[in-house]
């Protein structure tokens, strides 16, 4: 078991927040009821919440109420599951294990699942706007999601990929790719928890800067797995690239050199981090993101 510390009993702390937020969503019991439980099949399969974590602890570096800011947190990993759901149908990397289990395609169809990613979409806005904040904050938070989201975001990210398939892509072209894939709504999640906690322009840049290094360790870092992991320690299908004739961080660069700019953009992470009154949490948890082992 891992040693705890007092950044892992906060890490804690805010993913259980988040994690009972998620149980009670869509429990729904209407016509639509299989739409409700391909919905929660996804959301609830377990997950790190990373996401809704960096929100809920930026809202509290700048002063605001992790139980307030909730809605917001929680928004974001909805659009997250809405995003594996999509990026695991046939259509697209055509997955059949995500989290340990069978992908919500292979359970409910392709037609079903389609559907389950866009009904959570269209909630995490609906959620994130059912906070009880300010609503200039409410605004900005949004903004910040759907930027993240859309075509100058993940959609363009999960389009680059789609398109670099079974054609050898250079390292700047690699970086393009996950800039929007990956690292866009976590800086997405970052930023948000600055905008609902009520933070300064400056204190928003620094999380900006700080979630575009852990965004691009986080990559790189996945790639190094899928590579040296089983399928049994990640909890969903390992060389799937390599299946897909995708370019990886890992097949253009080695390992080697991998880990060597995963540190690189660890230690920019923990500089980004001084300017929070909690700024050792975010460097214990850049850290962990960068020794993760799935």
């Amino acid at each position: 078991m891992a040693e705890r510390n007092e950044y892992s009993v906060q890490f804690d702390e805010a993913r259980d927040l988040a994690e009972a937020f998620l149980y009670g969503c869509f429990m729904g019991d209407g016509p639509q009821v299989q739409l409700y439980e391909a919905m929660r099949y996804s959301l609830l399969a377990g997950g790190k919440r990373i996401r809704p974590v960096l929100t809920l602890k930026f809202a509290e570096a700048v002063g605001g109420d992790m139980k307030e800011v909730l809605p917001v947190a929680c928004a974001v990993e909805m659009l997250h599951t809405y995003s594996l759901i999509h990026d695991d149908l046939p259509c697209m990397d055509n997955d059949v294990l995500r989290r340990g289990r069978p992908t919500n395609h292979v359970v409910y169809g392709e037609c079903v699942a389609t559907l389950a990613g866009d009904a959570l979409q269209a909630a995490a806005f609906s959620t994130l706007l059912s906070a009880k904040l300010p609503a200039d904050r409410l605004c900005l938070a949004a903004k910040i999601l759907a930027e993240a989201a859309g075509e100058d975001g993940m959609c363009a990210g999960q389009v680059l990929d789609m398109d670099g398939e079974n054609r050898s892509l250079s390292l700047d072209e690699v970086r393009t790719v996950h800039h929007y894939k990956t690292a866009a709504l976590i800086r997405g999640a970052c930023m948000m928890g600055v905008a609902a906690g009520g933070g300064t322009p400056e204190q928003m840049e620094a999380a900006g800067r700080y979630a575009d290094a852990i965004g691009l360790a986080f990559q790189i870092r996945d790639d190094m797995l899928d590579v040296t992991s089983t399928e049994q320690e990640m909890g969903k299908s390992v060389r799937i690239d390599m299946v897909n004739g995708k370019s990886t961080f890992a097949s253009i660069l080695g390992l080697e050199e991998c880990a060597r700019i995963v540190d690189e953009q660890t230690a920019i992470a923990e500089e980004e981090a001084a300017v929070f009154d909690n700024a050792g949490f975010f460097r214990w948890f850049a850290r962990k993101l960068a020794n993760r082992k799935n």
